[in-house]
């Protein structure tokens, strides 16, 4: 496929017409709505297969938004939780073109299996054999699917351009940061040497977790390709495998449980995507992880946010709740008092649930984001992906262990580490060795702020979000009052011409000015 026939593809107007109605129904779904212009949101089934259509970038934020229980309800959410990324294979002429452009004339191979072993929609897995004869794992990336996703990115900014406008201020932060992490991820997995350089950042920085890790081949990878060292096992969630391979599926929960705990508690790090086919289990019980491609890092405050957040809601620390979700970004200051409140509550009513039982990660994780509806709050989606994997490993847990609570599992893990996780020292001698090495800059600091203070230089800097919250409510009220000022001086002009229906219309710009003032009021 060429270049220009590839773009007709991507841009033809049944496909443009898809994206505008996934797009419009996803809006509708949020905010609530019955249709739009007398358009109606696709149904569940339909919207599925909407998605499927449209391709990779789809799919791949489909999954994305398969985690926002705060937008959709359940009649959505599990359609969308089961959206497949499986295609057919690439073309031979298109594999061919690939696999030229990676390997130049395969010198490297001694054998290679044209047929793969695995296709999704960024890329297909190969099974090969190098000069050497170690038999290695090929992940070859689809041809042209840079440009593709590239294409795609550009088409969702021109249609959430369109609608940006009907979105309230609040639903439009949260869109804005699903869309901002969507794009940085995608791009980020169409491009084999960032899973590449995700894999070795990733064995450099869990050495010791008893997790097998492929080993990578860098002088053989590229943008086009990953090679890899080939890694057999029997799949997570197979059941009859794990038992002929006779290992004991509660240590390999524990195992999972306490490497995602250091991954997204203590180290910041974590791979976002452990579902099933990327978790296999040897022969000798040893666990297996792949594909790198979607791997996030929590920033630091967020991260200890996560944490004060979680030990708030156990000890019902309603101050410490607050100051943790103003980090993570769920608030701003401009927050009524009254709002936060009632978030308080029901987030201390989700931790005090005494049924959670078999499917408590994902009931605590979807039940926060359903109590987010509520209120004019928003959720990072650096958080949605923390849930998401959470969510996973719980239905690992529950599918083989009856009445499995990860909860129960991640506590005990956490605690042991919490010194470790906050970044605190582990004794009272570490503490005060610590303080006292940092003394000095203590003290330059303290006699900074009294000159600045003196000087009256004193200068606060605000977060861009809460700046812009402080300034919304002037924003909205110039922009309302303007279109209100302008349809009353559109009514008085009209009413100078003698025309019947001059007056008809300047009746009319009067109603809609005053339509417009009671909706901005209810608003």
């Amino acid at each position: 496929m060429t270049p220009i026939s590839l773009l007709i593809r991507l841009y033809h107007p049944l496909r443009v017409y898809r994206v505008f109605r996934v797009l419009l129904t996803v809006f509708l779904l949020i905010r609530k709505r019955a249709g739009w212009l007398g358009i109606r949101p696709l149904p569940p089934l339909q919207l599925v297969v909407a998605i499927e259509q449209l391709g990779a970038s789809f799919i791949k934020l489909a999954q994305v938004l398969a985690t926002r229980a705060d937008f959709f309800d359940s009649s959505y959410l599990e359609p969308l939780r089961h959206l497949h990324d499986q295609l057919p294979p690439m073309s031979e002429a298109d594999f061919q073109q690939v696999f030229e452009r990676a390997f130049r004339a395969g010198a490297c191979f001694r054998g290679f299996e044209q047929s793969p072993l695995a296709c999704a929609s960024i890329g297909q897995v190969h099974r090969a054999v190098l000069q050497s004869g170690e038999q290695v794992a090929v992940k070859l990336r689809r041809n042209r699917i840079e440009r593709v996703v590239r294409e795609d990115i550009r088409l969702l900014g021109w249609f959430l351009a369109i609608l940006h406008p009907l979105f309230s201020e609040y639903t439009r932060n949260s869109i804005e940061a699903v869309l901002i992490a969507f794009r940085r991820t995608i791009l980020q997995e169409v491009d084999m040497q960032a899973e590449l350089s995700n894999l070795e950042r990733f064995r450099q920085a869990y050495p010791d977790s008893g997790i097998r890790m492929p080993v990578s081949y860098p002088q053989f990878s590229s943008h086009d390709a990953l090679v890899m060292s080939f890694e057999e096992g029997v799949r997570f969630d197979d059941w009859e495998g794990l038992a002929t391979l006779q290992v004991s599926f509660d240590k390999l929960m524990e195992k999972l449980v306490l490497f995602y705990t250091e991954q997204m508690l203590v180290k910041g790090f974590f791979h976002a995507d452990p579902h099933p086919g990327n978790l296999l289990v040897t022969t000798t019980g040893e666990l297996v992880l792949l594909d790198f491609g979607m791997v996030s890092r929590i920033p630091n405050a967020t991260r200890l946010a996560m944490i004060n957040t979680v030990k708030a809601a156990y000890e019902r620390d309603f101050e410490l709740l607050v100051q943790a979700t103003r980090k993570l970004g769920i608030i701003t200051d401009s927050a009524p008092q009254d709002e936060l409140t009632g978030l308080a509550e029901e987030i201390f009513r989700i931790f005090d649930n005494d049924q959670l039982s078999a499917s408590s990660m994902q009931e605590l994780a979807f039940g926060v984001m359903d109590a987010l509806k509520e209120y004019p709050f928003k959720l990072p989606q650096e958080i949605v992906y923390v849930m998401r994997a959470s969510s996973i490993i719980e239905g690992l847990g529950t599918s083989y262990i009856e009445n499995y609570n990860g909860i129960k599992d991640v506590l005990p893990v956490l605690k042991a580490n919490l010194t470790r996780a906050l970044g605190e020292r582990d004794s009272v001698w570490g503490v005060v060795t610590h303080e006292l090495a940092q003394l000095p800059l203590t003290l330059v600091k303290a006699r900074h702020l009294v000159d600045t203070l003196q000087q009256g230089d004193l200068t606060v800097h605000l977060a861009e979000e809460d700046r812009r919250a402080l300034l919304r409510p002037a924003q909205q009220w110039l922009r309302q009052m303007t279109w209100i000022g302008l349809l009353v001086a559109l009514a008085f002009y009209l009413r100078g011409f003698a025309y019947p229906l001059a007056g008809w219309l300047s009746l009319g710009c009067f109603g809609l000015a005053f339509v417009r003032l009671v909706w901005w009021k209810k608003l």
